[in-house]
């Protein structure tokens, strides 16, 4: 059985309530990922090694805090959650490739074309992102009608509508001009779609109506987008050390980034707006919405 999060951690302390979110959700995913002595061993160590290389696990606290508003115990929300950092896992195999962005660290470590071999890292991406359905489909509750929607939110925000689509928006981008209005497109299918999923799921799974799911995918939709903007802010202001992965790599690709379309102190802001916007959607759901309040609020201002 899992670990129940520790209640004892004050809320306002990020580093702690993230580190004991990680602290319950890392043994949920190992679980879930095939053990490394079992073949193919070569691919169940690329995926473990991914998957299991720490980060900040946003989306999967993301759907237990969103449970958490709804009444929901963080159990029966571990297929979903794992679910979802798997697809977030793939696809940061993937954009690390030399056919996307051609990134050597992740998270503080080689990235997994480089520990591996790159055709290992494509299999790997692969397989992941099957064994995400796969845990869906088995873990999920047939008998409620709900679990089925559940797939469905999920797979429409990894597909071409989604966070594929987003890369695809994202490469297309490398040196050309583009406007903030296309850069905010594309950013809401890459990172926000797959965000608005985490929040938006819990909601189906637990049969909430129709104008509750709607400000949770309101409030995903702003901190999802408020996620990208401090990331590019990050990216030119950030600490490699820190972040885990290389600083200034967009300049370096000429990729357009709020930063370099309409300025620093424009996007700060943009980011903290979007956090108030979407606290704002909070409070129209009923429960307990402070984790997700100080969650917005983390968003914007991590150093990682």
């Amino acid at each position: 059985m899992s670990p129940l999060l520790p209640h004892s951690i004050p809320v306002t302390d990020s580093t702690q309530e993230i580190a004991g979110w990680r602290k319950r959700f890392e043994p949920v995913l190992g679980e879930y990922l095939p053990a490394e002595s079992r073949d193919p061993s070569l691919l169940h160590s690329a995926m473990r090694y991914s998957s299991l290389a720490g980060g900040k696990r946003i989306r999967p606290v993301l759907v237990y805090y969103a449970g958490k508003a709804l009444g929901m115990p963080p159990k029966s929300l571990d297929p979903i959650a794992a679910s979802i950092e798997f697809i977030h896992a793939y696809s940061l195999i993937h954009d690390d490739l030399p056919a996307m962005d051609d990134d050597d660290l992740r998270r503080g470590r080689p990235t997994c074309h480089k520990a591996f071999d790159e055709a290992t890292a494509i299999l790997a991406g692969d397989a992941l992102q099957a064994l995400a359905f796969e845990v869906l489909a088995r873990e999920l509750p047939r008998a409620n009608s709900k679990s089925l929607d559940v797939i469905h939110t999920i797979a429409s925000a990894c597909g071409s509508v989604g966070m594929a689509g987003g890369q695809v928006l994202d490469l297309s981008a490398v040196g050309r001009k583009i406007s903030e209005s296309e850069l905010t497109t594309m950013h809401q299918l890459k990172t926000g779609a797959l965000i608005r999923a985490s929040v938006t799921t819990p909601g189906i799974m637990s049969g909430a109506d129709k104008e509750t799911i709607s400000h949770f995918s309101s409030y995903g939709d702003c901190i999802g987008l408020a996620f990208q903007v401090h990331d590019d802010i990050l990216d030119v202001t950030g600490n490699s050390a820190v972040i885990g992965k290389s600083t200034l790599a967009d300049v370096a690709l000429n990729k357009p980034t709020f930063p370099s379309i309409i300025g620093m102190e424009k996007s700060i802001k943009r980011a903290r707006d979007l956090r108030d916007e979407a606290i704002s959607h909070l409070q129209h759901i009923e429960g307990d919405i402070s984790a997700l309040t100080w969650l917005a609020d983390y968003v914007v201002s991590r150093d990682r």
